[in-house]
């Protein structure tokens, strides 16, 4: 499995857990305003991966895994607040496993990026 579809599929499952985090902040707190932020980065992330699938460039490719990348660090900050604020629990398991999974789809695609950034000057020189 190549790394970037691996990065596909973590993210589809991350996404899933915070739709799922969405539907309990908003049942449970009635918080709509930070868990609406949460929503729409943590869900970005995946869907510009997969447009980065299709890109009709290199530059392209770049610039949508850049954009999933700060999609990432946006979501880990939601979470922090949210943590920070009480209405999540950093000591409970599943926001542990959330925060590590939000700092890992930030290590891998910060990779990615510069990877992609290093071939194409690599290539480029030949």
């Amino acid at each position: 499995m190549t790394q970037q579809n691996n990065v596909l599929d973590k993210s589809f499952e991350f996404a899933v857990r915070i739709i799922r985090l969405y539907q309990f902040l908003s049942k449970e707190h009635k918080e709509y305003v930070l868990s609406k932020q949460l929503l729409r980065s943590g869900t970005s992330i995946g869907a510009n991966i997969n447009e980065a699938q299709a890109a009709q460039s290199n530059a392209d490719f770049i610039s949508k895994m850049s954009i999933a990348s700060k999609e990432a660090r946006e979501t880990k900050y939601w979470l922090q607040l949210l943590c920070e604020t009480e209405y999540l629990d950093k000591a409970q398991p599943h926001v542990i496993s959330l925060l590590e999974q939000s700092e890992e789809l930030i290590k891998i695609l910060t990779t990615i990026v510069k990877n992609t950034q290093k071939n194409i000057k690599a290539n480029s020189k030949k």
